[in-house]
């Protein structure tokens, strides 16, 4: 008897030990005020999410299959649901992806899903878990999920109860499918995906086997009436669907589903799991024989939340109050959904562009790279926290030049967007580096770098625009609204990046001829204005120049998504140029803090969120870094379905949150150092990696000796620490920061 309960206190002294984390994680967080987050259950780097399919809205006569601009499946605003989509992006700014949809519904079967949706109540949401009621049906919904494979279980009232699986939703237009049922308990198919931000011709299928806990008492297909004869076979139709029972020849169309039907008692459970492949239909059926835990949703969803707490450990807070740990946890929680992995099993994966099958034997295969995001910060947090994983989205980077000749931008699922600007891989893998992350092909990443900052605009990818730039220094504005500033401050940091990478192979004059490109964003700095202003390719500025112009997504001349504000600043590599530019330190300080305090910032636009951290290189001035950054966490993020200032864009404006709450943060990809802010909380360790780095442990503390806002002193493992920067090599060589306030 002693020997079990010893065997009980463990066990709850473990699951116990597994909530620590969990516990602070709201999916919630991010799925509305276009944070485009979602709650659906995944695990950390998972191929396979299960969500909750809502974007029709809860006005189903509104929703308009040819008009999906949504880039969410998912919006905490609405509440008609109309199933759980199984391949999902989370934290992105375009439509794609959200299909191979289940939907469990009673009575007779219905095809269209503005007839069988139902308003969904009783969400709730843990990592790797969801669950909703269906108020239509009197069903309880609850979703799990592994790497690969998805697990849903459905607790049915008594009668006629259906699971339908619907292929012809989704987020974007491409809708082409094929469907067979294998037989009463299992359904195998494909669904067309792409089109990201609407660019033609990234279309890709993704492939799934569906297996069904309980042999179905009647099954069968439908197809949409007007693309197809009448046959038949057809055994019914509702005027718009056709269906046919029995049915398991292959099906194909653009509006094609299933339907299983059961005939259940009162609270029976009916489990489905659901195994995805972007190779081909066998490599969906061996992930799910492989991941499956045989119907067991329980142990499923156990594993993963024990998957979570282990990934969530690398940082422990201390300190704060429940809302700040729930805002930085569920940020780290959101750090680790894209990339995500895209290799099978067996390691196969669809090459870059051609789509070609390959295998990966040394590390996962890794996609969904919104590099104009997350170079800036969230690449070199994963290199501090989660470095084996970052250094296997290198290998990644630098395979797909292999496979397509040139470095990612916006790549998803094996095919380039094309979407925003620059040349965002090249600060990625350049800044990794520098920080130690070096086992990757770095002679091919270095060609794949220099092929795209060399090569002529005609030939290249990434740099459509770089004839001028080469020439003169600049890109000029062609077009009224071209984006060429933008481009250029890109470039000028991909560049100084690319100097850096140089330096370090001991490419001397590489070195220099990059580090010269990198500071001739001079050429856009207007004495009149004193900022960055548009010109032409006679060397005029461009007249009737507004420098606010482009708020609120506004067109604006030679600006991305933002102002000339925003653009300004962005000089990380050469704060000092920049600030001799504007005519010295007053001058620089008094413009940026002319930024905050007329609301010319803004927190969700990635080129200005490194802006407060720039007092920190103006000595004397750093308590306004430490200001701004304490006003913007608790003005931006809550513990709220709000509590995300924008999109994520995969992970960046959790990035932000996440250093800022731990205060430091690093200003230029590229650069090592860290500047450091006021840390939200009283103690963080920040566990290293052993395999990459030689400290045990990282500690920064804050002592709460003082009422004071601003820091006073600083202690670097008992000595006095005087610089408002710290090197990531330092950080990794453990120890402790110790910050004392005024009062």
């Amino acid at each position: 008897m002693k020997r079990l309960s010893g065997i009980l206190i463990l066990f709850f002294l473990n699951i116990n030990c597994f909530a620590q984390f969990t516990e602070y994680v709201n999916p919630f967080i991010g799925t509305t005020n276009f944070g485009t987050t979602n709650p659906g259950a995944i695990v950390p780097r998972g191929m396979v999410s299960v969500t909750p399919f809502n974007v029709s809205g809860s006005d189903i006569n509104t929703w308009d299959k040819d008009a999906r601009w949504w880039s969410t499946p998912y919006s905490w605003d609405n509440t008609f649901l109309t199933g759980f989509s199984h391949v999902n992006l989370s934290g992105v700014g375009c439509p794609d992806l959200g299909v191979i949809l289940l939907m469990p519904t009673t009575g007779e079967v219905k095809a269209d899903h503005k007839e069988y949706g139902s308003i969904q109540k009783n969400q709730k949401a843990t990592p790797g878990y969801y669950a909703t009621d269906l108020e239509k049906y009197g069903i309880k919904a609850e979703l799990s999920a592994t790497k690969r494979t998805g697990i849903s279980r459905y607790t049915f009232p008594k009668g006629k109860s259906n699971i339908l699986l619907n292929l012809g939703l989704g987020l974007t237009n491409e809708s082409g499918a094929k469907i067979r049922i294998v037989n009463n308990q299992e359904i195998e198919g494909s669904r067309m995906t792409g089109s990201f931000c609407y660019n033609d011709g990234s279309e890709r299928l993704v492939y799934f086997v569906a297996r069904f806990s309980k042999e179905a008492d009647e099954f069968g297909v439908w197809k949409k009436m007007p693309e197809m004869k009448a046959e038949a076979a057809w055994s019914d139709t509702d005027g718009q669907f056709k269906y046919y029972k029995n049915y398991t020849q292959e099906l194909f169309g653009d509006e094609v589903g299933a339907y299983f039907t059961f005939d259940t008692k009162n609270n029976e459970q009916v489990i489905v799991e659901v195994g995805v492949s972007y190779v081909s239909i066998e490599n969906a059926r061996m992930n799910l024989d492989a991941e499956s835990n045989q119907f067991n949703f329980e142990k499923t969803r156990l594993q993963a939340n024990q998957e979570w707490n282990s990934n969530l450990s690398r940082v422990k807070v201390e300190g704060g109050t429940d809302d700040q740990k729930t805002i930085f946890y569920t940020a780290l929680y959101h750090t680790q959904i894209h990339p995500n992995i895209i290799n099978d099993v067996n390691g196969q994966y669809p090459a870059m562009e051609s789509f070609e099958i390959r295998e990966t034997n040394n590390c996962n295969r890794y996609t969904v790279f919104s590099l104009w995001d997350t170079y800036r910060n969230y690449h070199p947090l994963m290199a501090l926290l989660y470095p084996q994983e970052q250094q296997d989205m290198l290998r990644s980077m630098v395979d797909m030049y292999k496979e397509s000749g040139w470095l990612p931008k916006w790549e998803l699922n094996s095919k380039e967007t094309h979407v925003m600007e620059g040349d965002p891989a090249i600060p990625v893998i350049v800044d990794s580096y520098l920080r130690g992350l070096t086992d990757f092909d770095v002679e091919a990443a270095y060609a794949a770098m220099i092929k795209s900052a060399t090569s002529a605009g005609k030939n290249n990818k990434l740099r459509p625009d770089i004839d001028h730039y080469l020439t003169a220094g600049y890109v000029p504005l062609v077009e009224e609204f071209d984006n060429s500033v933008s481009h250029a401050l890109e470039y000028y940091i991909a560049d100084w990046n690319l100097a850096q990478f140089a330096k370090a192979l001991g490419k001397k004059d590489d070195y220099k001829r990059f580090l010269k490109q990198s500071l001739r964003y001079k050429e856009y700095f207007d004495t009149e204005f004193e900022m960055l202003r548009p010109r032409l390719k006679n060397g005029e500025f461009l007249a009737n120049f507004n420098p606010k112009q482009g708020e609120n997504f506004e067109p604006s001349p030679g600006f991305h998504e933002g102002t000339a504000w925003q653009y300004t600043f962005c000089v990380p590599h050469d704060v000092i140029g920049l600030t001799n530019l504007m005519g010295g330190k007053k001058k620089f300080v008094n413009k940026l803090q002319m930024v905050f305090d007329e609301g010319l910032f803004d927190m969700a636009n990635e080129p200005d969120i490194h802006y407060p951290f720039l007092f920190n290189y103006v000595k004397g001035e750093e308590w306004r870094a430490q200001k701004e950054v304490r006003r913007l966490i608790d003005t931006y993020y809550k513990n709220a379905p709000d509590g995300i200032p924008g999109n994520d864009d995969c992970g960046t404006l959790s990035a932000w949150v996440i250093y800022s709450m731990m205060g430091i943060y690093p200003v230029c990809p590229g650069n090592t150092d860290y500047a450091i802010t006021t840390p939200v909380f009283d103690k963080v360790t920040i566990e290293l990696d052993a395999e990459f780095y030689e400290g045990k442990s990282f500690q920064i503390v804050k002592h709460q000796d003082s009422k004071g806002k601003y820091i006073s002193k600083m202690m670097r493992n008992g000595k006095e620490y005087k610089s408002y920067f710290i090197n990531h090599q330092d950080i990794s060589k453990g120890g402790t920061l110790d910050f004392f306030f005024n009062n």
